[in-house]
């Protein structure tokens, strides 16, 4: 099953405008439709293609790699083993998982200042990273990331009108009780089963939560092995399946000792960086100071860790009980998850900004005479000016750090949201956003 990906209208504008002079990457984590994206490009915009499997591929094809000197031959060779003609200017090779030939990688330089044909590269990080010490990095390549599907391609896999929401932003009036409640079914389902495309495809086909979430636990399986290949002490794993647990707690900031159990080590923050580029997480770095750039003051020792998807978040928090044990997705979808399961949103949101292109930013300070303090769940730039957002699982509650900041910050912060399961509206300089307009608010 193909779903509409907006990677591919980015694809397109590589081939219209920079296909000739560069290659292209589809970056991203493992099982997120790299090499899906990539072939039905090539099969619709393409007079033909090759694709090369460097994850399945054989030793007649890694051995026209040894001619690499001369195209015309190379050429010949690959169009032979592959069975396939290729048409100069109206042909593409792909190489898929690239990142386990750095040899075709590194030929991307020769083979696009040759010109005859175009190139589409994929690969996973956590493991393209690992295995270009000894090559040449390209200056010819383009980069595409590839996340999970966000909500508007969710919308459009499932049939729910995500046009409409924006619409419903625009005029900047409540939906109403009965609309809203309905919204915010849509979007817990898409919590429940999350953007990974085999997640969504298993929904599509009508499987039930307990298949779809043997779906996502296998997904996890497969990051797992991927994160042993990098460290067999298990730390890199700990770091992943500690997520959860440490956003539960709502500290304000991952601490890498309670993912390992002891002191931190150098290790242990390269293991850190690992993850990070494996793009299966989300980090969000501690701003220091919103009156300036908050690219410019983030503090790299002070961060959170959010799951890249939702849906396997809500996988990873119950891994240890068999899939079909688990009621939460049954109390996601009737809103009946407990107060203390909130983090779930706060997640989603940082899902949501991430696919609109924000990075993640949040913002803590203490409060004068009280060992507490004072958090911003998460800081957007518009301009010179910030705004801040925080995230109410259920109502709206209280917002007495939404409340100092503007106070504090009165001339620089731009709007303060506190997004919830509520209906759009404002109050006393607060604006109020249902968790599916998110999105709209970040553009």
């Amino acid at each position: 099953m193909y779903f509409k990906r907006k990677a591919y209208a980015q694809l397109l504008d590589w081939k219209e405008k920079y296909a000739d002079k560069y290659a292209v990457l589809l970056e991203g984590a493992r099982r997120v439709g790299k090499s899906t994206i990539a072939e039905r490009f090539a099969q619709n915009e393409y007079r033909s293609y090759i694709l090369i499997d460097f994850g399945a591929v054989s030793s007649e094809i890694l051995a026209c790699f040894d001619d690499i000197q001369h195209l015309d031959l190379f050429f010949l060779r690959l169009q032979a083993v592959m069975g396939i003609d290729l048409y100069e200017h109206e042909s593409v090779i792909i190489f898929d998982e690239v990142q386990l030939f750095p040899r075709a990688r590194q030929a991307i330089k020769q083979l696009v200042k040759d010109g005859r044909y175009h190139y589409i590269e994929t690969g996973s990080l956590i493991s393209i990273r690992k295995n270009v010490k000894n090559i040449l990095i390209p200056s010819e390549e383009m980069k595409i990331q590839v996340c999970p599907m966000d909500y508007e391609e969710f919308c459009d896999a499932v049939g729910m009108n995500y046009s409409l929401l924006q619409k419903l932003y625009e005029t900047g009036k409540g939906v109403g009780q009965q609309v809203n409640r309905k919204l915010m079914r849509d979007v817990r389902l898409y919590m429940a089963v999350g953007g990974m495309p085999q997640a969504v495809e298993a929904y599509v086909d009508g499987s039930n939560f307990s298949m779809i979430d043997q779906v996502k636990r296998q997904i996890i399986y497969l990051y797992e092995d991927d994160f042993k290949k990098i460290d067999e002490t298990g730390r890199l794993s700990a770091l992943y399946h500690s997520i959860p647990a440490q956003l539960s707690r709502g500290a304000k900031r991952y601490r890498i000792s309670a993912a390992v159990g002891k002191r931190k080590t150098a290790k242990d923050e390269g293991l850190l960086y690992d993850l990070i580029d494996s793009r299966t997480v989300l980090p969000s770095y501690n701003a220091t100071d919103p009156m300036v750039s908050i690219s410019q003051t983030r503090d790299l020792d002070s961060y959170k860790l959010y799951l890249a998807d939702t849906g396997l978040f809500i996988t990873l928090m119950f891994m240890d009980r068999p899939a079909a044990e688990n009621e939460i997705y049954a109390k996601l979808l009737s809103d009946k998850l407990p107060a203390n399961l909130g983090y779930l949103y706060e997640n989603l949101v940082a899902q949501m900004l991430t696919a609109s292109g924000r990075e993640l930013y949040y913002h803590t300070w203490e409060k004068e005479g009280s060992t507490h303090y004072y958090e911003i769940d998460f800081l957007i730039s518009h301009g010179a000016k910030v705004s801040a957002v925080e995230v109410k699982s259920a109502g709206t509650g209280k917002h007495e750090s939404l409340t100092e900041m503007k106070r504090i910050y009165a001339k620089n912060v731009r709007n303060c949201y506190i997004i919830s399961q509520k209906d759009l509206g404002e109050k006393d300089g607060l604006k109020y956003l249902p968790v599916y307009m998110t999105p709209f608010m970040a553009q």
